[in-house]
């Protein structure tokens, strides 16, 4: 065929026998070889393509668009019958199974244990009317100490104790400094709560860690008591551990609240009468709150003569520990699937952040 000019009815004749050859072809091997018949290196549409260049130079491009066209109608011939092949190998092939048996489902995951508890946690806030405040964890000190009353000689202020990025930024160590910023940003009343996580230099063990999650709460406005803190840590107590826990408040001191004092709740082990969870003394500690400090107040811009108010603050991971019965705070981060999957009860259907 070098020598021949190229006759222009031969693309078309050529199409027939491979539309009629892909067509019979039954078998992946036969409908290769037809492939190669007229598409490979040396088939016939391969040929006529190099012939063209033989043609009159009036004549090449449209000759040349014909069996381009051509080749481009075998080519989707050639694929559409290629899947036609697969699809009746593959129903020939016998289900590798007894096809009326149930599936097989596999593992479905859930809300991390600190997750759920947080989210818990929320929800007994919210519905007492509680909004939601959140805060950097890169922090300047001015909120994380100063705006807080912390004197500048105080033990949490110690490179021992604290993550410093340089003099005045540093890692948080409590989410107390969300209430600073919000008080400076809100006028009274307000009613707030502030999870996060917070950083502190400690060598971790079965109670410490040097990354954990903290929630403080604030509420101020007039004629704030220190009843109305009792009332509503008491109802949040109950709400998480249970109607029959008791309260007990006892004094201590926070530099950001006066009067401070720990809070504790009978302990839902021996129910008061002393076992190991409490260390025989029937009350464990669950969070640190008091009235908030009017240098407190002056620093946010609030006049501590007309406002008053109430703050709290405790650990995530420690009333997961106590309501749950979990031995080691380093469990939470250690991402064994044997304790993860205790707690996977419900889905991340509904889950409210």
């Amino acid at each position: 065929m070098s020598d021949e000019i190229i006759d222009r009815s031969r693309p078309g004749e050529i199409e027939k026998r491979a539309v009629k050859a892909i067509t019979e072809a039954d078998t992946v091997d036969a409908l290769e070889e037809e492939r190669i018949r007229y598409l490979g290196r040396k088939g016939e549409i391969t040929e006529l393509l190099r012939s063209v260049g033989r043609m009159p130079v009036e004549e090449r491009p449209a000759l040349g668009n014909i069996i381009n066209n051509v080749k481009r109608r075998i080519e989707e011939l050639l694929e559409t019958r290629l899947e036609q092949l697969a699809s009746e190998v593959q129903e020939e092939v016998p289900f590798p199974g007894d096809p009326t048996l149930p599936g097989r489902s596999g593992w479905q995951g859930g809300p991390h244990i600190l997750h759920k508890v947080l989210r818990d946690v929320k929800r007994i806030f919210f519905g007492m009317g509680y909004s939601l405040a959140e805060g950097p964890d890169v922090e300047l000190d001015y909120y994380n100490f100063e705006a807080l009353n912390f004197p500048p000689d105080h033990p949490s202020r110690d490179l021992q104790d604290t993550f410093y990025i340089n003099r005045d930024i540093l890692l948080r160590t409590q989410t107390s400094p969300v209430q600073v910023r919000y008080m400076e940003k809100h006028e009274p009343p307000l009613r707030i709560i502030s999870p996060g996580r917070v950083y502190r230099n400690e060598s971790p063990d079965p109670s410490h860690a040097s990354e954990f999650y903290q929630m403080e709460g604030l509420y101020v406005d007039t004629d704030v008591s220190l009843g109305d803190l009792r009332n509503d840590v008491t109802f949040f107590i109950r709400s998480f551990f249970g109607m029959d826990a008791k309260v007990r408040f006892r004094p201590h001191f926070f530099p950001f609240p006066e009067p401070s004092a720990e809070v504790d709740m009978s302990c839902f082990g021996c129910k008061g009468s002393g076992c190991q969870i409490c260390g025989k003394a029937g009350w464990i500690e669950i969070m640190g709150a008091g009235m908030v400090h009017p240098h407190v107040f002056r620093y946010a811009g609030y006049d501590p003569d007309a406002y008053t108010g109430f703050a709290f603050g405790m650990g995530i991971e420690r009333i997961a520990m106590l309501k749950y019965g979990i031995d080691d705070i380093r469990r939470f981060l250690a991402n064994d699937l044997r304790f993860l999957r205790q707690f996977w009860t419900e889905s991340w259907a509904g889950v409210v952040e």
